[in-house]
């Protein structure tokens, strides 16, 4: 079942159980895939929809961290309740040896041996970890291992 089905399942699921926290969450996706499949005018297969997905979560992110600094924990815990939500639908993340290991592999691959070749190494790792991996950690990772 692609994701998009899966998101409407769940929403009829949740218009059907009475869940308005969950559906309306479900309906903040569903418009956020319809708007990027209308901008771009094409169809969003799965890691499209994950790549909306996770620019949802960073938002949110990011908007919990205003919140908190602003001392609105009421409006930062409606926005840590929407990531789980939306965290639902994401791949289960890559831990850290997991990560490690595919960088790895993008070394062998790409011969990068320092800072200079982040840039190109990156370019290998970012489509083959996007949704799977936090990029910012694995950015990390890479300037460790160049460095």
């Amino acid at each position: 079942m692609s994701l998009k089905q899966r998101l409407t399942d769940d929403m009829k699921a949740a218009m059907k159980g009475g869940d308005k926290g969950t559906l309306a969450v479900i309906r903040l996706v569903n418009a956020a895939i319809k708007q990027k499949e209308v901008d771009e005018r094409v169809e969003l297969d799965d890691a499209g929809v994950v790549a909306v997905l996770d620019k949802m979560v960073k938002q949110r992110r990011d908007s919990v961290a205003q919140y908190e600094s602003a001392g609105r924990e009421d409006l930062a815990q409606a926005e840590r309740d929407e990531i789980v939500v939306i965290e639902r639908y994401l791949p289960q993340k890559m831990g850290e040896a997991e990560i490690a290991a595919a960088i790895e592999a993008a070394v062998a691959e790409t011969g990068a041996s320092s800072a200079a070749d982040m840039g190109r190494l990156m370019g290998v790792l970012k489509p083959r970890l996007a949704g799977q991996a936090d990029m910012g950690l694995v950015s990390k990772l890479v300037k460790q291992r160049l460095g």
